[in-house]
């Protein structure tokens, strides 16, 4: 059709090209695939999460043991069991020489399952005992349930 100055243009027959994609099976074939990726590497995953909580709980202890030592060395002597670690943040009464805080951010965080550290002065295993009982927050256990302490 000839075109005329003026006059809109008549739409051209558009030539439709070919849904390009893929097939059921091939996607099924990519879905097994991930399935089995998914199931190789999944626990070895979530084992290297549970011990990264454990070495958390490890270095958090240790953290706390450097300002329990700190407060020794400018108060005299460790935080009572009463006193607890709040010493740490807020002086207690009948401490002199107080200079704290002694953490950070003067807060106390709980071990990396959401419990409280467990602090005793004097401890059994020496001046003071400070430990998590791991995920399962009993006594005892292995792996992630395992106690993480300042002794061992």
């Amino acid at each position: 059709m000839p075109r005329v100055e003026g006059e809109y243009m008549q739409h051209e027959k558009v030539q439709r090209r070919p849904i390009l994609g893929f097939t059921l099976l091939e996607l099924l074939v990519v879905l097994v695939i991930l399935g089995l990726l998914a199931s190789l590497v999944g626990p070895q995953v979530l084992r290297h999460v549970g011990t990264s909580k454990t070495k958390t709980a490890a270095l958090q202890i240790q953290e706390l043991g450097a300002a329990l030592d700190l407060y020794r060395l400018e108060v005299g002597r460790y935080p009572s069991t009463q006193e607890g670690l709040e010493a740490l943040i807020r002086q207690p009464s009948g401490a002199t020489n107080w200079n704290g805080p002694y953490l950070s951010k003067n807060v106390i965080r709980q071990d990396p399952w959401g419990n409280d550290y467990n602090y005793r002065a004097p401890g059994e295993h020496g001046e003071y005992d400070l430990y998590s009982l791991g995920a399962d927050g009993r006594e005892g256990g292995e792996g992630e349930n395992s106690d993480v302490s300042n002794w061992e």
